[in-house]
């Protein structure tokens, strides 16, 4: 931090060779292991990720199946609406929900769950894991699995990080807590303000719903307010792609509960 008042810089130092390449290697060491600690993170790429990972991407080995998932509940604003409306079309769901949000409205975690959807667990706080310290994860992840576990009695199976932003320390997490990380391979970008409720089919439409895995929100809590209006109106649109398509919609449980 530099004060108010402005000082003479001191007398200048020469490193030499030997220490001007002690000082780069340090420099290229530091570099290396961030780099390394977030390579992961490009699998955010859902191109990439479809190819290198389809696991992760949530890629099952049924084409007539696709894993339905909703982000950022449970919210007393959208998640009412979403469950509504899953019900009138008889369709089952994954919900990640984060901790913050279930710590404020567990009751309602507990709707989804008796509802008979699947609840899954989204960290506990909605932030990115590029700069997130190993030990921050796993801290984050454990406490999201305790709120989240009591507040709906569920045994928890899969992990979606915030913004499916991945590193390292993010895999390391998900072990020590029994989880299995899994991104998307279909998203409708529902929390933009431009969106529509055609513009969120076409947008799943874009990536892999045969067998894949359809990222919505049931929440606006990170995205633009009343988004989850949206997100309602482009499930019986979405329905008519899929049957068209002849693809079922349903939880991550039997995403990969049989072999092609």
């Amino acid at each position: 931090m530099s004060s108010g008042n402005a000082t003479a810089p001191g007398p200048v130092r020469t490193v030499g060779a030997f220490g001007a390449g002690v000082v780069s290697g340090l420099a290229l060491t530091s570099a290396a292991a961030f780099g390394l600690y977030t390579l992961p993170a490009a699998l955010w790429l859902p191109g990439l990720r479809r190819r290198v990972a389809p696991g992760l991407a949530g890629i099952g080995p049924d084409p007539t199946h696709v894993a339905l998932t909703f982000d950022d509940g449970p919210d007393p604003a959208g998640t009412p609406a979403v469950l509504e409306t899953l019900d009138r079309l008889g369709w089952k769901a994954t919900f990640f929900l984060l901790g913050s949000m279930t710590s404020a409205n567990p009751s309602l975690a507990a709707e989804v769950a008796a509802a008979g959807h699947e609840i899954a667990v989204h960290g506990y706080a909605h932030r990115g894991a590029a700069r997130r310290s190993p030990a921050v994860l796993a801290d984050d992840l454990l406490r999201a699995c305790d709120v989240v576990g009591q507040a709906t009695g569920a045994d928890l199976r899969w992990y979606r990080p915030p913004y499916g932003s991945v590193s390292c320390g993010t895999f390391t997490a998900a072990r020590r807590a029994g989880v299995r990380t899994v991104l998307w391979s279909a998203w409708g970008r529902d929390w933009r303000a431009e969106a529509t409720p055609a513009t969120v089919v076409a947008d799943l439409r874009a990536g892999v719903l045969a067998g894949g895995t359809i990222l919505l929100h049931d929440s606006d809590c990170t995205s633009s307010p009343g988004s989850w209006r949206t997100t309602v109106g482009a499930l019986p649109l979405l329905a008519d792609e899929l049957d068209r398509r002849g693809t079922r919609p349903g939880p991550l449980a039997e995403h990969w509960s049989q072999a092609a």
